[in-house]
């Protein structure tokens, strides 16, 4: 982007809300003082100047020449200190912005006019429709959660972030006192010392079962509560008296999670591994149940003179006297004549003792606790504590419908050359360690089904599936690991490349030949699954390209499913980053291809996204209530009949968009020497150092010879932090200006207009080009030494920023989502100053490669401080 108008900017910091002001001023200030504290005031003046130097540049009152001047005047050491303030700063402006978010919402909750992309807004629009029954029954939302590594915090940053965030809403909230509001204003700036005090940097690497436990943080502190309020909101949108009747809302979220699963690329991911993962998510789902059924138990101080037990429930009780005479006596001494109380704190035990795995007293599988609560409810029912049976006791009940005992199913994924290479030594007779651990991987499997069950971990996922012969080595290799015992397995193709995304309905017609699938599919009502990847098509298609592919993808297996009876589930591995096929999850359901969704959506949830959707409550209720608002909405006839025609209507105009744009990303993807000069303008190599993640950055070692060596999340890293966000808009200018030189612009102002899917493209390019910045840009691309490639790159970002705009209508980019673009432009000049620190160690490390190595180790701490900062100012990474 060019640089901001200053009337723009001025603008931005105009229609700043007050609340949001006054919140990025307080925490702001605080920081400050914490600066002052422990830098000294000329650390926090140098800040300062600093920040008023890229604004002003901004507003063209000076130079970025002059701004690289001022920061290369500083000692690495002091330019440090400012690379952390400013990164501090950042984590600080975001937690401000998401609870004025927070404030919105309940805001806008109002009795009378259902929230705008919600379940109740849902229900509203589908009331008179006669398959609103068929769609709540066979409703499903499966978010997986993934350890790719785009997550730049540290945990104790983000633990950090949450108590700052909970002392912001003690200091905030309405009729607090003087002394409580001095005291949250005492806590705060506690809290923000320890931010500034915490080191923004890993030093040791993740293991896998370090990211199991990082996002079991997301489950305790807001999965376990968030997801039966998402039930109850449904239910009282579907019918009045919700609470005092039985529920019409199916626990329909399952989630999944690939952390501690997936082992393509990672080698950390062992058998053993993948065996503890799954005993941490169990150890707490059942200590979460076992909490929430105590509190429920200990709340039923109900009489049974009042409240008389069920005959069922009073021989329920009657039975475990009989088998456990001391617990059940010393709870009715605790709980005399009060029967409903004594039953669920004794289930309360049982949960606790199939923790434990006191077989004595532990409960098999999820089905029997279901049965003991639902025992409960109807008994309470009966009484006419109606209430009481479908209040908190239905939120629990939802609760274990929901995560079980396993809390999230466990899914496996590996490369299909490691099965083929793993049957060939298998044959030969020399399996190789490798092919060991991918035999004691399905042992596991079993392992987790005998004890969990068979929904616990059932999936196994295979990379870059070519053939049906590719699923079936899987099922090959389960036969050689456990004959006779092997596990179910649902084997989940995984098509990424174009060509296999071209081949994917072929490939199920083979595998439905395959005797393993045709029994499975006997079991488990003629369910398949298909993953689609959007990062690796993306790369190597370019974002408009793979859009397309990817879109013609699901059309032919929908198809495909219809023709041979198959309920397909399609799982859609999204990024978080508008270059691995992120934006919004609402828009992105609604521009799927007609019936291919069918009330089902599975996605991946990866990275920094799973505390951005699931780190506070609300936040994680408002996500899932728009993503299955719209699946509702995508799912029915009529939606899916108008899209289909406007489909038919642009296939013409979105192939000749696609081809030119691909021709063009290929162009400069392909070209040589393009690789080598990608790890010189960028901090690709650096990237690694952050030590995001358990998983390589890439498949090999050393610089990349070709993308294909290249995972795509470092690709999208690395290009987000030197402002140009190429994976996200590059080759479309040249795809619209195929069309528009042929035909003007009426027929793809037309079908942005009208079609889902070539708004959603045309959308998130938007928002990607909002993110670039071209003046920034052009000072990483001149690193490299190829005035050609980066003046290709300019010359498309200027040709797709004008085209975009032209289509749209816009003025200018983001003017029609005012919160967003002012969120841009005011995170604009401070995002600079960061580029500019990073550019200043990042000159320095590529020109000289015999740099003295504590020189070159301060050189290397300011460019990581300032990618972390970076990634937190422009809120995405990978």
């Amino acid at each position: 982007m060019a640089a901001i108008a200053p009337a723009e900017r001025h603008n931005a910091v105009a229609e700043m809300p007050d609340e949001l002001r006054a919140d990025v001023r307080l925490l702001g200030g605080l920081l400050g003082q914490v600066i002052a504290e422990h830098g000294g005031p000329d650390l926090l003046a140098d800040v300062e100047r600093l920040r008023k130097a890229v604004i002003a540049a901004r507003r063209r009152e000076t130079t970025a020449d002059e701004v690289a001047d001022m920061v290369a005047g500083w000692p690495v050491d002091r330019a440090v200190e400012i690379a952390r303030a400013f990164t501090c700063y950042f984590h600080l402006a975001n937690l401000a912005e998401e609870h004025y978010r927070i404030r919105i919402l309940r805001q806008r909750d109002k009795d009378d006019v259902p929230l705008r992309e919600s379940l109740a807004e849902a229900v509203e629009r589908l009331r008179g429709d006669d398959r609103l029954p068929e769609l709540i029954e066979g409703l499903e939302f499966r978010p997986v959660l993934t350890a790719h590594p785009t997550e730049a915090r540290r945990r104790a940053v983000v633990t950090a972030i949450q108590r700052i965030s909970a002392q912001l809403d003690a200091y905030n909230m309405p009729g607090r006192g003087a002394a409580e509001r001095e005291e949250a204003h005492r806590r705060l700036l506690e809290e923000i010392d320890i931010l500034w005090r915490a080191a923004q940097l890993r030093s040791t690497k993740l293991d896998p079962l370090d990211e199991v436990r990082t996002a079991m943080a997301a489950f305790d502190e807001t999965l376990f509560r968030t997801v039966p309020q998402i039930y109850r909101s449904f239910d009282a949108a579907l019918a009045s008296g919700t609470g005092t009747r039985p529920p019409m809302a199916r626990a329909f979220i399952r989630y999944g999670s690939w952390i501690g699963g997936d082992r393509d690329g990672n080698p950390n991911v062992t058998a053993k591994v993948t065996r503890e993962a799954v005993q941490i998510q169990a150890e707490h789902v059942l200590i979460a149940l076992e909490n929430a059924t105590t509190r429920i138990g200990r709340s039923l101080t109900l009489a049974e003179l009042y409240t008389p037990a069920s005959a069922a429930l009073r021989a329920a009780l009657a039975q475990a006297e009989d088998d456990h005479p001391d617990l059940v006596s010393e709870m009715a001494t605790r709980s005399p004549q009060e029967p409903h109380r004594q039953w669920l704190l004794f289930v309360a035990t049982r949960i606790a003792a199939t923790r434990r795995r006191d077989l004595d007293l532990a409960y098999r599988v999820p089905s029997e606790l279901l049965a003991d609560l639902r025992l409960a409810q109807e008994s309470l029912r009966d009484a006419d504590a109606v209430r009481q049976a479908f209040g908190e006791l239905q939120h629990l009940i939802w609760q274990v419908e929901t995560f079980g005992f396993h809390l999230a199913e466990l899914e496996v994924r590996q490369h299909s050359a490691v099965h083929a290479a793993a049957l060939k030594e298998i044959a030969e007779g020399r399996p190789s360690e490798r092919t060991e651990e991918v035999l004691a991987t399905i042992r596991v499997i079993g392992w987790i089904q005998e004890r969990f069950g068979v929904t616990a971990c059932s999936r196994y996922v295979v990379s870059f599936t070519r053939s049906a012969d590719d699923v079936a080595a899987v099922y090959e290799l389960a036969r050689h690991a456990m004959g006779d015992r092997a596990p179910v397995l649902d084997v989940v193709p995984l098509f990424e490349s174009g060509e296999d995304l071209d081949n994917s309905a072929s490939v199920l017609d083979g595998m439905v030949s395959l005797e393993p699938v045709r029994r499975r599919l006997e079991t488990n009502g003629r369910r398949m699954e298909v993953m689609l990847g959007y990062s690796d098509s993306a790369k190597e298609l370019g974002p408009a390209a793979a859009t397309l592919r990817l879109y013609d993808a699901q059309a032919a297996l929908t198809a495909w499913a219809t023709a041979n009876d198959v309920r397909l589930t399609l799982f859609h591995g999204r990024g978080g980053a508008l270059g691995r096929g992120g934006g919004p999850a609402n828009r992105a359901v609604l521009a799927q291809a007609p019936g291919s969704v069918g009330g089902r959506f599975k996605v991946t949830e990866q990275g920094e996204v799973i505390f951005a959707r699931y780190g506070h409550s609300a936040i994680a209720k408002r996500h899932i209530e728009q993503v299955t608002n719209a699946v509702l909405l995508a799912s029915t006839s009529d939606v899916g009949s108008e899209a289909t025609a406007t489909a038919a209507r642009f296939r013409g105009v979105a192939e000749r968009v696609a081809a030119a744009s691909e021709r063009a990303y290929r162009s400069l993807t392909e070209a040589p020497g393009f690789p080598e000069w990608f790890a010189l303008v960028s901090p690709l190599e650096e990237i690694g150092s952050l030590r995001l993640g358990s998983r390589p950055a890439r498949r090999g070692l050393g610089a990349p010879r070709s993308l294909d060596d290249l995972r795509a999340i470092p690709w999208v890293f690395a290009w987000a932090q030197t402002r140009v966000n190429l994976p996200g808009w590059y080759g479309l200018g040249s795809g619209l200006a195929a069309v528009a030189s042929e035909d003007g612009l009426d027929s793809l102002r037309e079908a942005y207009q009208d079609w889902a899917l070539f708004a959603a493209m045309l959308d998130n390019a938007e928002m990607s080009l909002a993110k670039t910045d071209r003046a920034i840009a052009g000072r990483y691309l001149s690193l490299g030494g190829r005035e050609d490639f980066a003046g290709q790159v300019l010359e498309e970002y200027d040709l797709t920023r004008r085209l975009v705009l032209e289509v749209t209508g816009h003025g200018r980019l983001l003017e029609n989502r005012r919160v967003l673009s002012r969120a841009v432009q005011l995170r604009d000049p401070y995002v600079d100053a960061l580029s500019h620190l990073q550019l200043r160690a990042l000159s320095a490390l590529r020109a000289d490669p015999d740099l003295p190595e504590e020189e070159r180790e301060r050189l290397s701490t300011l460019l990581l401080l300032s990618v972390n900062g970076v990634a937190a100012g422009l809120q995405n990474t990978g």
